[in-house]
């Protein structure tokens, strides 16, 4: 049964109300699945008032994305205090992350699962969320490395090293999170512990000139 309808209710929370609904329908029960009758039921309004605040299905999908994923960055961010160390700072934005996505198993869903599997748009708007999270994680790399050589020329020297590292770090925790919210048992902090356990040591290595090579035959 969908929620009690209330007329008076200004639109602004009505419109979020319906993507509160959007977002768990979708996330459940994919993009092609869900029904814009279910998502309306959900929400406790009409299905042509649904279409009249939000027009289509595609174009609530999009909403959604956008909403979910402005979320999410902004919890990342929020979480990472710049006077922190490098090693806390990376910390506390993974701890940000994980949490995050933790709490909102459905907006993680169509982000991660739902987005990316339909094509365009919408996988455009997941790529720009993704941008701007590697773009932050490469800063607060820059600054580990900056820290470690008290002196910027090394994070200069290897800043292609810098950029590859933040994409490989944002995929593994896109990755963990979506197996750590199908995994019982598994917390927010244990699954940012093991990737900064598995991050850190290889950041550390290379911060203090001790990278991997591989074989010369």
């Amino acid at each position: 049964m969908g929620a009690v309808k209330n007329k008076r209710m200004p639109r602004a929370v009505r419109e979020q109300q319906m993507l509160d609904a959007a977002v768990r329908t979708f996330g459940q029960r994919g993009y092609r699945a869900a029904s814009m009758d279910e998502i309306a039921d959900l929400a406790g309004v009409s299905k042509p008032l649904v279409y009249l605040y939000l027009n289509s299905k595609e174009d609530l999908f999009t909403a959604c994305i956008r909403r979910e994923a402005a979320a999410l960055t902004a919890a990342v961010r929020a979480g990472v205090h710049p006077g922190l160390p490098a090693d806390r700072q990376l910390w506390e934005g993974l701890r940000a992350f994980f949490t995050h996505t933790a709490q909102n198993p459905d907006g993680w869903a169509v982000l991660h699962l739902q987005a990316r599997t339909h094509g365009e748009p919408f996988a455009a708007e997941v790529t720009a969320m993704r941008e701007e999270l590697v773009a932050f994680v490469t800063q607060l790399i820059a600054v580990a490395a900056r820290e470690a050589h008290r002196d910027p020329s090394p994070a200069e020297r290897a800043e292609h090293e810098v950029a590859g590292l933040a994409e490989a770090l944002v995929g593994a925790a896109e990755s963990l999170a979506a197996w750590a919210n199908t995994t019982p048992g598994v917390s927010a902090k244990q699954a940012a512990a093991t990737l900064m356990n598995f991050a850190w040591a290889g950041l550390g290595n290379l911060m203090d000139g001790r990278a991997w090579a591989p074989p010369k035959s």
